[in-house]
């Protein structure tokens, strides 16, 4: 390609949009283009980069023997409403012009599993994974980030369908082969880590992270023996403190007027954070309960809706509040509460003397100690794990890390397949339910999580396998006959041999070529200026500083050097991750 005839309107100036640095980039150097909230057109070198991303995902899935398809990105509201999932809030819903009722596709279990229960009958026909790279649409409340996180995006998205369990376990050990492989050849240095399920649900899954300070995600690991996960997920050890000798004081009421949140209350009370309880009352099902959490702590929803042997839960609305409690909200606490279930956080087993919700309006208890003032009905680990909490599995204590999910990976069981009579004829002639696993990867997040940790204050620097082009020639001064022909020479050689080659011949000046060269960071820099006429041409790398002057009829055989070094890296890189797996 030259650039004379290629399309990439490059910003000399950060966008007002801009947030994280690789949307910045993206923008600048000419990839992306906004179109509304959390949409995104993909200009010709974004586009090039998201096909090379494609490529190396089928060359990994089929390489594992899964099957591509192609599902409709619209799907009809009753296979939703099969599953219970038509209620999902990042559903965008529309009817059509007779009023049934549809959604675009935000993932696409329940479309597989109608495919498979339609059409395969006999455990003859298992194992069988299919999967697709397809546009999906979710009405995500906040996108942030360019393409990090957007209402439109591309995504890989596979399922398997097996007779049993330890079936499925070794398909979900070939999908994490795939995975690992995929993103290691696209140049990231994922961490793997055990993650909530979500809106697709199944007990085991885990999430591909890729470490960057400007993650929206974040991970707790432990140095010591290696456990990691996301933080809606992450357990917190079970290791009690010493509780402190301390006299239980009377308790008292105390008038506390307006005073709702954490920060009122500790203020007009002289208080610390950690020196309240909150008392949060939620929803689950038909049952009301209330769960404990000190007061600078945060509630994990998911936890608790574990502990409740439930799917989910929500916070129960202001009427019940009242309703429970007796006072408006802000005012809630375990002290009295009868007829409700207090599920408390473990962490408040070692707490003394501390401050709750009053059960009344515009008051709080002070001086609140367990057994004698509150009946706890169950203890657990409910609360969001934070840095410097005790590991669950050793002696070690958790950090935290900021990162961008790339993947997730999910054992399903067979949730999807009995809610739609999915069933099978096994070898012992009895109908039974398909055992699934799902796995998705975000092709067009990882647009972005690519130059989040791949790049400099000059720009991107793509890894050799996902670049819009390996080797960018730059003729400085196309007016000159000896690096015209050097530069022409190089570009037919190098197109010859199989290289992804631009040829920047364009009528500017040889600055704004390497400002150009640098911005949209393609890995392999060769420069055809002055010193063409001594016939000598420079060579370097994106991601380093030095370059090399060597004699042009070396030209090729070094970009096919260095090409072919940057590749084995990246297989390399795979290869090594994969039998850490092994271990």
């Amino acid at each position: 390609m030259r650039a004379s005839q290629l399309f990439f309107p490059t910003l000399r100036e950060v966008p007002a949009e801009a947030e994280m640095t690789s949307h910045k980039l993206l923008l600048r150097g000419g990839f992306i283009r906004r179109v509304g909230a959390g949409i995104y057109n993909y200009l010709p070198l974004g586009y090039r980069v998201i096909k090379k991303i494609e490529n190396i995902v089928r060359e990994e899935m089929d390489a594992q023997g899964a099957q591509e398809i192609l599902m409709p990105g619209l799907v009809p509201a009753e296979l939703y409403r099969e599953t219970g999932r038509w209620d999902e809030d990042v559903l965008f819903k529309f009817k059509d012009r007779t009023d049934r009722e549809y959604s675009i596709g935000f993932t696409h279990e329940e479309v597989v599993t109608d495919i498979v229960r339609r059409d395969v009958r006999s455990y003859r026909e298992l194992p069988l994974n299919l999967y697709q790279i397809q546009s999906k649409g979710r009405d995500e409340p906040r996108p942030r980030g360019g393409v990090v996180r957007g209402r439109e995006f591309i995504m890989l998205d596979a399922y398997s369908f097996d007779r049993t369990k330890e079936d499925c376990d070794l398909a979900y050990e070939k999908m994490w082969i795939a995975f690992s492989r995929i993103l290691a050849r696209c140049g990231l240095d994922a961490i793997v880590v055990e993650a909530e399920s979500g809106a697709i649900g199944g007990k085991e899954n885990e999430e591909y992270m890729v470490l960057a300070d400007s993650g929206e995600d974040v991970v707790l690991h432990c140095p010591s023996c290696g456990y990691a996960a996301n933080a809606e997920r992450c357990e917190i050890g079970d290791r009690p403190a010493a509780k402190p000798s301390v006299e239980m004081r009377p308790l008292e009421l105390i008038d506390t007027p307006n005073q709702r949140t954490i920060e009122e209350v500790t203020q007009f009370l002289g208080k610390k954070p950690e020196d309240l309880v909150k008392t949060l009352i939620y929803k689950a099902g038909n049952e009301v309960v209330a769960a404990l959490v000190r007061g600078d702590r945060d509630l994990n929803e998911a936890k608790l809706a574990r502990t409740l042997e439930t799917k989910h839960v929500e916070m129960a609305d202001a009427e019940t509040i009242e309703r429970v409690t007796g006072a408006a909200v802000g005012f809630a606490g375990p002290v009295g509460l009868d007829g409700v279930r207090i599920i408390a956080d473990r962490e408040i087993a070692d707490m003394a003397n501390f401050v709750v919700g009053g059960n009344k309006t515009d008051t709080h208890f002070v001086n609140v100690n367990l057994d004698r003032d509150i009946k706890v009905t169950t203890w657990a680990d409910l609360r969001i794990a934070s840095a410097g909490d005790p590991c669950p599995r050793c002696d070690g204590t958790l950090e935290s890390l900021r990162a961008i999910e790339a993947a997730h990976i999910f054992k399903l069981g067979t949730i999807y397949s009995e809610a739609m009579g999915a069933t099978f004829l096994d070898a012992d002639g009895q109908e039974k339910p398909f055992v699934m696993g799902c796995y998705g990867i975000g092709v067009s997040r990882m647009l972005a999580a690519i130059p989040e940790v791949h790049n400099d204050a000059d720009g991107i620097i793509w890894p050799i396998s996902v670049a819009p082009f390996e080797v960018e020639i730059l003729l400085l001064n196309p007016e000159d006959n000896d690096q015209c022909a050097v530069a022409t020479l190089l570009y037919e050689e190098l197109l010859g041999s199989g290289v992804d080659v631009l040829l920047d011949e364009r009528d500017e000046r040889p600055g704004v070529k390497f400002k150009d060269a640098d911005l949209i960071g393609i890995p392999i820099q060769v420069v055809c200026g002055r010193l063409a006429s001594e016939g000598k041409i420079e060579v370097r790398l994106r991601s380093e500083k030095d370059k090399q002057v060597i004699a042009i009829d070396e030209g090729t055989a070094r970009v096919l050097e260095l090409r072919r070094s940057l590749f084995q890296a990246l297989e390399e890189k795979a290869d090594v991750f994969c039998a850490g797996r092994r271990k």
